[in-house]
């Protein structure tokens, strides 16, 4: 997984993969709290660099891939707005 990192404020720092939003760690004093991309607290660590590493070693759950299934045509009909009688 090739992860960029960016500092968001002083003490928050963002993660993106491949363009997309991989999660986060927020520097509370001396702890950093990760947090996965639905902001699901990970861990704390001693160090930016263990939790960064945290995040790389976990990778994409394959439950989490960008595929999409697709909707039917009759899924997305409108509702009809005429009424019968």
């Amino acid at each position: 997984m090739n992860i960029t990192w960016k500092q968001a404020d002083h003490d928050v720092y963002v993660a993106t993969t491949d363009g997309e939003y991989a999660g986060f760690v927020a520097v509370d004093g001396t702890t950093h709290v990760l947090h996965d991309r639905h902001s699901r607290r990970l861990g704390s660590y001693p160090s930016l660099s263990a939790a960064r590493s945290a995040l790389e070693s976990l990778g994409t759950p394959a439950s989490e891939t960008k595929h999409r299934p697709r909707r039917s045509a009759r899924s997305r009909r409108r509702p009809s707005t005429a009424r019968s009688r």
